[in-house]
């Protein structure tokens, strides 16, 4: 697979009133396809958020979701702006320009920061160390993950609803 190179398509879903941050790694190819985050038809993401909310959001179109996660005061971006990367793997990121996390929190009510995955965690750490006290790693929601079933992702992943 050819090495593409990605300036962060799409911007965040975030309002004032949102309380948490959720973070990704990069776009995969399918998000960058569809213009929205997590649209791998396999990736877990709005299964597991949809599951832990009490709302069904993986079959809903694109401006609904974004009208539940503001609704519900989740804010969802990446944690790396611009960077080389071959596929979709998190694996194959190299020259990354991270995005600016402080910036995009300033004026909002987010408190704590929530990462999908190893490689979203370690980049929103190393480029912002003063966010480490606020920011968690949760496990990947990725179809690569496999070792996670739907039900233990859930299990992990409802620690966002004690900031809510």
């Amino acid at each position: 697979m050819q090495k593409r190179h990605i300036k962060h398509p799409f911007g965040p879903v975030i309002t004032k009133e949102a309380r948490i941050l959720i973070l990704g790694s990069v776009p995969s190819l399918k998000s960058v396809e569809h213009g929205f985050y997590y649209m791998h038809p396999q990736n877990r993401f709005w299964k597991v958020l949809g599951e832990l909310l009490g709302e069904e959001l993986y079959s809903l179109p694109v401006p609904a979701r974004i009208e539940i996660l503001n609704r519900r005061r989740i804010a969802l971006y990446d944690s790396v702006e611009e960077c080389d990367i071959e596929g979709s793997s998190d694996s194959a990121i190299s020259g990354i320009i991270p995005a600016d996390i402080p910036a995009l929190m300033r004026g909002t009510q987010i408190r704590h920061i929530f990462c999908n995955g190893a490689a979203s965690y370690l980049n929103a750490v190393k480029y912002h160390p003063e966010l480490a006290p606020i920011t968690q790693k949760l496990p990947s929601t990725s179809p690569a993950n496999a070792a996670f079933s739907l039900q233990k992702l859930c299990d992990e992943w409802r620690v966002i609803l004690e900031w809510l």
